[in-house]
């Protein structure tokens, strides 16, 4: 008997060749998970796949008419290797691909021939190419659905065939027919929804909505199985959130309610009115840190909307509840920025203990991993002790010997930027579980911070402060305009005589070495399928060590131009850093280094050098660096890319809005969930299997809906034990690390 907990050699043999394939490739070892394997598309039968624009290096399944088959020989002359192949070419709903298929045998060659004769019709698998001119399918692979060769596969289909994510070595059609063995004999599916939940959304049973997904007669029956699975995984999902919601309500926590006079003294000082949305949310973290739980909040907001104000009042108030609060920042560069500006903000208020302190002061102290052992000591005592009430770091602060008198307060800046071990292990540092604020500068969509946030409350702050300036973002086309990039050289030049500074942002440090951190933007082929990175067409990406003295000496000769970049020694990379606040350096030439947190009024120009080697939200963080002083800012994108590719059309969202949260979405539609959300470096493109947060926000909402009354009335889930199930195996599995991104 074959069950879904049956391993998947039940249904392919121990000895297939194709089983060691979706095993390892897939990650598929049971039935049930097989079962769970679904299309990414369908094919209609009658109809020839309907391609647009078919991509260089995509790999691509098509329906396909054959209208030209040829048997040739040939002889390689370089090996002395002789044979067979039949050329054949297709016509589809689009553009004719033509193919190769090779065999040393001449009969083998007549048969491949006669199986795809003029006028048969097959599916056809390959890697799209150009060759003489003509579109390619490099390693073609076949499965005929006419003539003697297809009738198997043709009996098995009724009205739409599914196209199924598949691995190196393994296509479609071979998924489709086990997983319709599977489908014949399998026994004991668990219903995982409740009949009441099912009659009230009108969702399928299980295994109806199994037969319909894989094997569906027309378009009616996919959309009713989607929607099934969908709200399932939707509801699944949202039940391991809101329990741990309530799991974190239970956590006792000391409330932080103030008793010294440290915020007080802040406020009375600042030079500006804080906005509606700093004092709101300011509010909202002063009752979230009385209370005898902890606080587990995301702020997220627009670039410059003024986050790290908020989160410093709230990290003051916990100061003056006699505890102290961590800052951890992903680079050294931001750490030491944090430090530098906290300290500057604070004035008297940060020299507690020392000479000409206000009474009130406290200490700020900075521990990095690049300060000499003697600056490391001294950080640390001042954290030990106490004597440190804001303490700002980088991952040196989760050192095992790192400890703490009484942590209060973890504000993670950039939370994308580190993983869920790094977070616990600076929280474990605290007697008693502390509060806990995330920031990002990256705007999320609605329903992502439902999905991938939903255990934390959420709050955003999208008013900007006073005196910031509006920024045009303009595309420089290398491709088209030749000579645009000699004039935002002159551009440059002539903000610099106007008394500005300007950034020059390169993907490199050299032109082999990757800044840390750096990842391929990635686009997807209509299957899910990473293509190759668009090709460079000879060019190599810029540099900073070889651009820097190329401008020196060039278009820039006469100003002052230094590099900064993430291979310099933590002294060397403050020292510029210090350098360009004050004004003595013109043109800073830099990698993502100054991504987030590096605050210069008077810059007023970026210039992104192959623009299209960055993601969206990235390209929007950076161009925040400029016009934070009241003076208009220019961000120039200077790319490769031609007009009409997906790298420009991303660019040209960028120019036409400074829309964060508008962006976010687009860059969410562009790169899948999975590379927006940082899950890419794992392998998976994303844990949501067949939930998209865009496209389905309606089914999360009304899924965390029903989560939220369900465990109202039945916090066990006794009542429905499939379900309860599913949620134990999400929490428990590997796919809920991307859920604990919070």
């Amino acid at each position: 008997m074959i069950t879904p907990h049956s391993k998947v050699e039940a249904v392919f043999g121990k000895s297939h060749a194709k089983r060691k394939r979706v095993v390892e490739g897939l990650g598929i070892e049971t039935v049930g998970q097989l079962l769970m394997h679904f299309p990414r598309r369908y094919q209609s039968m009658e109809d020839l796949t309907e391609i647009d624009r078919p991509e260089i290096g995509q790999h691509l399944s098509v329906l396909g008419e054959v209208v030209h088959s040829e048997v040739k020989s040939f002889h390689n002359r370089a090996t002395n290797r002789r044979g067979h192949r039949t050329e054949v070419r297709i016509k589809t709903g689009g553009p004719t691909f033509s193919m190769s298929f090779f065999t040393p045998y001449a009969q083998q060659a007549e048969k491949d021939a006669a199986e795809m004769a003029v006028g048969e019709r097959g599916m056809f698998s390959g890697t799209v190419r150009m060759f003489n001119t003509m579109l390619q399918l490099d390693k073609p692979q076949r499965a005929m659905l006419t003539g003697t060769g297809g009738q198997a596969l043709a009996e098995s289909m009724t009205g739409l065939m599914p196209i199924y994510p598949v691995t190196s070595g393994l296509y479609s059609w071979d998924l489709q027919k086990v997983i319709q063995l599977a489908l014949s004999e399998v026994s004991g599916v668990e219903e995982v929804l409740p009949e009441e939940i099912r009659k009230e959304r009108g969702l399928l049973d299980a295994m109806t909505a199994l037969r319909w997904i894989h094997g569906p007669d027309d378009w009616k029956q996919v959309g009713a199985a989607q929607k099934r699975f969908r709200f399932q995984e939707a509801l699944v999902t949202q039940l391991v959130l809101a329990r741990r919601r309530a799991a974190m309500r239970t956590e006792g926590a000391r409330a932080r309610t103030g008793g010294g006079g440290l915020l007080a003294a802040f406020d009375d000082r600042l030079p500006f009115e804080l906005t509606a949305g700093q004092r709101a949310i300011g509010e909202q973290l002063e009752a979230d840190l009385a209370e005898p739980h902890p606080m587990h909040r995301l702020l997220q907001g627009e670039v410059g909307s003024g986050k790290t104000l908020v989160a410093l009042r709230a990290m003051l108030r916990v100061v003056d509840s006699g505890g102290q609060a961590a800052l951890l920042a992903p680079t050294e560069v931001l750490a030491q920025q944090h430090h530098a500006s906290i300290t500057r903000m604070l004035g008297d208020l940060a020299a507690g203990g020392m000479l000409g302190g206000d009474a009130d002061a406290t200490t700020v102290a900075l521990l990095t991993g690049s300060m000499n052992t003697a600056q490391r000591r001294e950080s640390m005592l001042h954290i030990a002790s106490g004597e440190a009430g804001l303490v700002i770091g980088t991952h040196a602060l989760l050192e095992e010997r790192v400890t703490f008198a009484d942590l209060g307060l973890v504000v993670v800046d950039e939370q994308h930027r580190f993983g869920v071990e790094q977070r616990a292990a600076l929280t474990d540092k605290a007697g008693e579980p502390p509060h806990v604020l995330v920031m990002t500068a990256t705007p999320i969509p609605r329903t992502v911070a439902m999905t991938v946030f939903g255990d934390l409350e959420t709050s955003v702050l999208t008013e900007l402060p006073a005196g910031r300036a509006p920024i045009q973002t303009t595309v420089v086309p290398l491709a088209e305009q030749a000579g645009w990039l000699d004039r935002a050289w002159q551009r440059v030049r002539e903000e610099v005589e106007a008394g500005h500074q300007v950034y020059v942002v390169c993907p490199r440090i050299t032109g082999d070495e990757k800044e840390q951190g750096e990842q391929d933007v990635l686009e997807y082929d209509e299957d899910g399928n990473a293509l190759e990175p668009p090709s460079l067409e000879g060019r190599s990406l810029t540099a900073v060590t070889e651009l820097a003295p190329s401008l020196a000496g060039g278009p820039l000769h006469g100003l002052r131009v230094e590099m900064l970049h993430g291979k310099m020694p933590a002294d060397e990379k403050d020292r510029t850093m210090r350098a360009f606040a004050a004004g003595g350096i013109d043109v800073l030439i830099a990698t993502t280094v100054i991504e987030v947190g590096v605050d210069v009024a008077n810059a007023t120009v970026m210039v992104l050098m192959d623009a299209d080697r960055f993601g969206v939200s990235q390209l929007h963080q950076l161009r925040g660096r400029v016009g934070r002083g009241g003076l208009p800012g220019l961000c120039l994108l200077v790319t490769g890319a031609e007009a009409g590719s997906p790298a420009r059309e991303r660019l040209d969202a960028v120019a036409a809005t400074t829309d964060g949260f508008e962006l976010s979405r687009i860059d969410l539609e562009q790169r899948r969930e999975g590379d927006v959300l940082g899950v890419s470096q794992s392998g998976l493109r994303s844990s949501l299997q067949t939930l998209r947060v865009l496209r389905d926000e309606d089914t999360i909402v009304a899924a965390r809906e029903v989560a939220v009354s369900l465990l109202e009335r039945d916090p066990s889930l006794n009542s429905a034990p499939g379900l309860a199930r599913a949620v134990d195996t999400l929490e428990q599995s590997r796919l809920s690390e991307f859920l604990e991104k919070s």
